[in-house]
């Protein structure tokens, strides 16, 4: 009897840190699952959103990307954050940036990570990772693990950050941007006051039309063209009279 209660015990110990150190095996399979590693998961997922198209496992990425891809230590969103084997996470981990908060705080898409309802190779979107290197520079991170509903207790190792050249999200992220401002219409200017009088401007353009008609005659004859002097008529040329020989007369008609 006193052995079977030393081993409930025992049981319920292994129960209670269970979750405490599960975070710290992202990567790792435990016996008797039926579960994929890490960079089957991972990897793809990391390629599919960022546009890196490298291959092989999630630890050779940042070696690969050299000379290739442009690295840093400053998270954009659509780098992937490469991990650095760390612990039973043996063959290293990708995640993508969807979204910079800060200078120590990002979102992350990222496959096989936690896992949820028991299952690993989920997809998890937007969670949370925090910078917790003294430097800031991204070496050191803390990820959000799911199975807690917090980030882990892990500190895990960075290489830093490979930039893609063009991020590939889900249209759905486009659904949250905030609309530019628009500029509130100006209020329109009271209208003014209508006059039975005319102004001056009115009066100006109609003053031709109330001109009398003689005047308008005489104002058209003074712009009209002065006329040309007519020609005078020549001379008409008188022709010679036809000869009264009718031989002459025929040579005359006939000649030439």
């Amino acid at each position: 009897m006193r052995a079977n209660l030393w081993i409930l015990a025992a049981a319920g110990l292994c129960a209670f840190h269970g979750p405490a150190l599960a975070d710290a095996s992202p990567g790792f399979d435990r016996p008797g699952r039926d579960e994929l590693p890490a960079y089957l998961q991972c990897v793809p997922y990391a390629r599919e959103l960022s546009g890196v198209e490298i291959y092989g496992d999630a630890h050779t990425w940042w070696s690969q990307a050299a000379g290739r891809y442009e690295r840093g230590d400053e998270p954009r969103v659509g780098a992937v954050m490469a991990f650095v084997p760390h612990g039973s996470m043996r063959l290293g981990h990708v995640a993508t940036v969807s979204q910079v908060i800060d200078s120590r705080t990002v979102l992350l898409d990222h496959a096989n990570w936690s896992p949820i309802n028991g299952r690993r190779g989920q997809i998890e979107r937007d969670v949370k990772a925090i910078d917790v290197s003294p430097a800031n520079d991204w070496s050191q991170v803390r990820v959000w693990y799911d199975p807690i509903q917090g980030l882990g207790t892990t500190v895990w190792p960075v290489h830093g950050f490979i930039y893609g050249e063009e991020a590939r999200f889900p249209e759905t992220r486009l659904a949250g941007a905030v609309p530019p401002s628009r500029a509130a219409p100006s209020p329109l200017a009271p209208a003014r006051p209508l006059s039975s009088t005319p102004s001056r401007t009115f009066l100006n353009a109609f003053a031709e039309m109330a001109k009398p008609a003689s005047d308008t005659r005489r104002n058209l004859a003074a712009q009209a063209p002065a006329r040309m002097p007519a020609e005078k008529a020549m001379p008409r040329r008188r022709e010679a009279p036809a000869p009264r020989d009718p031989i002459a007369a025929a040579v005359a008609r006939y000649g030439n």
